[in-house]
């Protein structure tokens, strides 16, 4: 491709296993240190320094300072997104790196995906709304229905808030594991925010995992059942 975007440079600071371990550490949404992600990348912090900066360069993570200390984070949720996209297309053709176990299915079941709940919860709680019609799909975007906004509201999720900020409410995003779309967007960040102070989950440290609480089960079901 002579013209255009050029997603060889973008593939490229993706493909190297090191960076790819660095951004998959950060799709929990969490800030982490150049220690942090070098441990997660099995790398020295000299090497990781490295890749950090070819990174940011490329646009796909931002650094943070607090005080004494740099935290690096992706750069969006159009980055996460990717990542995500990326990781279901190689588990679709068989390239994965670990055999499946207890973490796997765990991951499989609940995670969290930058800011909003995957796995197969996340695409129960997608499909439970399109179906009940409190989201619809048009071509490859989603809205929030009129009965949708009374739902949110009913949940606890302040909508003015949302709208105010220049996040998308809602966006799909094609969750890897179950290659389905699962609910992305400022909404799904407040909806697994909203379960969270309910008791309804727990996040796992340093894990993507997310376990739902046996209350916490039990609500989920009663109000996202198909």
């Amino acid at each position: 491709m002579k013209d255009g975007p050029d997603i060889a440079r973008i593939a490229a600071l993706i493909g190297d296993p090191a960076r790819a371990n660095m951004l998959g550490a950060l799709m929990t949404g969490k800030a982490l240190t150049a220690t942090e992600l070098a441990h997660e990348a099995g790398i020295t912090p000299q090497t990781a320094s490295s890749h950090l900066r070819k990174l940011l360069e490329g646009g796909l993570v931002r650094l943070r300072g607090q005080g004494r200390h740099r935290y690096y984070a992706l750069s969006g949720a159009d980055v996460a997104a990717t990542l995500e996209s990326l990781m279901g297309l190689a588990a679709g053709r068989g390239h994965l790196r670990t055999r499946t176990g207890p973490r796997d299915a765990a991951l499989r079941k609940a995670r969290v995906c930058y800011n909003h709940l995957a796995g197969e919860r996340g695409v129960m709680l997608y499909r439970s709304m399109i179906t009940k019609k409190l989201l619809i799909e048009t071509d490859d975007d989603v809205g929030l229905t009129p009965m949708g906004e009374r739902f949110a509201d009913a949940f606890g999720i302040d909508l003015a808030a949302l709208r105010a900020k220049r996040a998308p409410l809602c966006r799909p995003c094609l969750d890897w594991s179950a290659r389905e779309h699962h609910l992305a967007g400022s909404l799904g960040r407040a909806m697994l925010s909203r379960m969270e102070s309910l008791g309804w989950l727990d996040r796992q440290p340093e894990s993507r995992v997310i376990r739902f609480t046996a209350k916490g089960e039990a609500a989920f079901d009663a109000r996202f059942s198909a």
